[in-house]
């Protein structure tokens, strides 16, 4: 497993690992400074009155069916979506150096931003993510995206950090099926004893391969654990939904004609 102290380019050796095995952890992405402005925004859109108009918001289904109640609405929210393009710091982060320059390494120097979105689990609220992998998920072709799993608070055992299954990004797209508020690779593919986990400091972030299947258990913890995936493809990818495609957001480089927007 590649564990990097400081933010600096994978060497050779590093990169050889991400590919053997589908990810790469880089702590220090930030400064400290940074880290709890980060922490504070996101407090202001959950907690605050800062608006969220602009964004897309999921609440936690148990929440939504009236199963669970919570003491504030926004401790019964899982995910935000488009932060990076409705927030002044996630854009920021989004568009990092520490981050898009290993984004780089991996996928070439034209890249766009297929999504991004930030990934609540509420102290003892946050229900599990089954395994899974991204791409079937998404209409992109190749299945070759790479996301950074960026760690707002600090991601422990306890409180829901990522598990992976070192090196299953190279046996494609497995099969998925449909259960209770979930789609998840199907039991009969793979077994939980192949899974690892990875724990990251707030602040650091996980690469990983659009195909590596992971995973995260629910937070029984009496801390947050909020951490914001995005999730970047290169400009010479091509949209294989219906009809044109969206926009997506460009991080760096060209776009390239027939290929996504």
């Amino acid at each position: 497993m590649v564990r990097l102290e400081n933010p600096r380019p994978l060497t050779p050796e590093e990169l050889e690992a991400y590919g053997r095995d589908g990810f790469a952890i880089v702590e220090n992405l930030l400064t400290p400074a940074e880290v709890t402005a980060l922490q504070d925004r996101v407090r202001e859109y959950t907690h605050g009155d800062r608006s969220t108009e602009k964004l897309w918001i999921q609440t936690e289904p148990r929440v939504t069916r009236g199963e669970m109640k919570v003491d504030h609405p926004g401790d019964g929210i899982r995910k935000i979506g488009g932060l990076v393009e409705g927030d002044d710091l996630y854009n920021d982060l989004g568009k990092h150096p520490n981050i898009v320059g290993v984004i780089q390494q991996i996928l070439g120097s034209d890249i766009k931003m297929f999504r991004n979105a930030m990934l609540l689990k509420p102290p003892e609220v946050g229900s599990q993510k089954g395994m899974h992998q991204d791409s079937p998920y998404w209409s992109i072709a190749p299945m070759d995206l790479c996301s950074c799993w960026y760690a707002v608070d600090t991601a422990m055992e306890e409180n829901g950090c990522m598990g992976v299954l070192p090196g299953g990004h190279k046996r494609g797209p497995l099969p998925h099926v449909r259960v209770t508020d979930d789609f998840v690779v199907d039991e009969n593919a793979y077994s939980f004893d192949e899974m690892i986990l990875a724990p990251i400091p707030a602040g650091g972030g996980l690469f990983f391969h659009s195909l590596l299947p992971h995973y995260t258990a629910p937070n029984q913890s009496d801390r947050w654990r909020r951490a914001i995936a995005l999730s970047y493809m290169s400009a010479r990818s091509t949209y294989t939904g219906g009809g044109e495609g969206p926009e997506y957001y460009p991080i760096s480089g060209k776009s390239f004609e027939g290929c996504v927007r």
